[in-house]
């Protein structure tokens, strides 16, 4: 199937944030008409969306939507654009019951508000106001997300195609949430929850609901959705398994993460059950001691790192993000996408797959 030209990944994603601050700036106004008390609420959500992000979400929507064959309008670039109100949601709470303290170079939102209290010598406890203030704003970027989509402009079919994938990608969001903070609390590791983990948690709701719900503002193919989760399905378990390993090898200069990130916080990841398979009985009391303490240091995390490279579960992840992406970048040349649509979901593919941060 053929199509006229579509739009970049760079005209989109400039799209993208064209509305977000079109939309952010509108409602930061109706916030600070209520109270001045809340523009730091305002002004924190503004700059959580707009400083930086890569805004994949969108740009998998509009990849659907391009495969689908849709010609691109205001209205669906507005629904797109939701999507980054969501993932802010996703982000603070991810961000808040992990403990991290930082999120793209900057401190997360809740050790931000925390920091607030202390300079302002507010009443209270200052961790709790945090914690409260986290909870509250990505309770607001998610309704934000929602009034964002509902008033995108999309016509009445078009709004009744995208709503179930919305919904369903907001359950299995919540969904893949709980069952990442259940895993913390079993007392053993497991591959195959750990990769059920990384379906839900991350790889539906980045890759496979995004397209979906771009393909549905042009199209009730379900052979197009059929084709589409064949490509967005595996390479979203590829994208979260490359997420594992920067928490554990990447460069905190570019991930905007300390280094070893998620061995301080006891992350439970696939990368972790792989290595817990393989570790002998010396490398598992020497994990024992490291792996899930805060305050581990510089010398704790080579350690850790170390164990993961030499029980062969640094390689084996790398080798599944490569069978798995080697699956998408098949399934994208079905023959139900446009031929534009198909490019784009192969840059798209290398994007998700082969970035360092």
């Amino acid at each position: 199937m053929s199509s006229e030209p579509k739009a970049t990944l760079k005209s989109v994603r400039s799209a993208v944030e064209e509305e977000l601050s079109i939309f952010l700036n509108r409602e930061s106004a109706y916030l600070n008409s209520i109270s001045s008390d809340l523009s730091p609420v305002s002004d924190s959500l503004t700059s959580f969306l707009l400083d930086s992000g890569k805004r994949l979400r969108p740009l998998f929507a509009y990849a659907g939507f391009a495969a689908a064959g849709g010609s691109l309008e205001k209205s669906a670039i507005r629904a797109m654009a939701a999507l980054e109100l969501l993932q802010a949601c996703a982000l603070i709470h991810d961000d808040l019951m992990d403990g991290s303290d930082t999120r793209r170079g900057k401190p997360s939102i809740h050790r931000h508000f925390e920091s607030v209290h202390v300079q302002d010598q507010l009443d209270g406890f200052a961790p709790q106001y945090g914690l409260s203030a986290a909870v509250l704003l990505g309770d607001l970027a998610l309704v934000w997300s929602d009034q964002m989509l509902n008033t995108a402009g999309l016509t009445t079919e078009q709004f009744a195609r995208v709503l179930p994938f919305y919904n369903e990608m907001r359950v299995e969001l919540m969904a893949g949430q709980f069952l990442d903070i259940h895993e913390q609390t079993q007392k053993d590791t497991s591959v195959d929850r750990s990769m059920k983990i990384a379906r839900y948690k991350s790889g539906k709701y980045t890759i496979e609901r995004p397209l979906h719900l771009g393909a549905a503002m042009t199209s009730s193919s379900k052979e197009v959705t059929d084709s589409l989760s064949a490509y967005g399905l595996p390479l979203g378990e590829a994208f979260q398994l490359r997420d594992d390993l920067l928490g554990v090898f990447g460069d905190p200069s570019v991930t905007g993460k300390p280094a070893g990130d998620d061995l301080r916080e006891g992350k439970r990841t696939v990368l972790i059950a792989m290595t817990h398979e393989r570790q002998s009985p010396a490398q598992l009391e020497i994990c024992k001691k490291y792996f899930g303490k805060p305050d581990i240091d510089a010398e704790g995390v080579a350690t850790l790192q170390e164990i993961i490279e030499s029980t062969g579960a640094r390689a084996e992840l790398e080798a599944t993000i490569d069978r798995l992406t080697d699956q998408a970048l098949t399934a994208a040349q079905s023959q139900v996408f446009t031929d534009d649509g198909k490019a784009l979901l192969v840059e798209l593919a290398n994007i998700a797959t082969k970035r360092s941060s």
